[in-house]
């Protein structure tokens, strides 16, 4: 799994008049079933994205499709973790625990 930190590169007058392209960007990651969660930071300097497993390549590539990456108004720092146990409401969620 991935942990995502968006840090803001533009100033937020910026941001905010991409954020509709970006949202749009999101919505269809979670349709497609490739993020679990995701909001702002507070203070609002970026954002944070969980994502499931999925190779570290698909994920920086799917990350420069990001309207505000194409933009070059965010940077990210991807973190790789093995989740190792989970909530139990979060197992279904966790390809990781359910592997043998």
């Amino acid at each position: 799994m991935f942990i995502v930190l968006l840090k803001y590169a533009a100033p937020l007058e910026q941001i905010d008049y991409a954020l509709p392209d970006h949202r749009e960007w999101v919505e269809k990651q979670y349709e497609r079933g490739l993020f679990l969660a995701s909001g702002r930071q507070v203070p609002r300097t970026g954002g944070v994205i969980i994502t499931r497993p999925m190779p570290r390549g698909k994920l920086e590539a799917l990350l420069a499709t990001d309207p505000w990456a194409e933009q070059k108004l965010v940077k990210y720092e991807i973190y790789e973790f093995e989740a190792t146990r989970t909530a139990p409401e979060l197992v279904k969620l966790n390809e990781s625990v359910l592997q043998p």
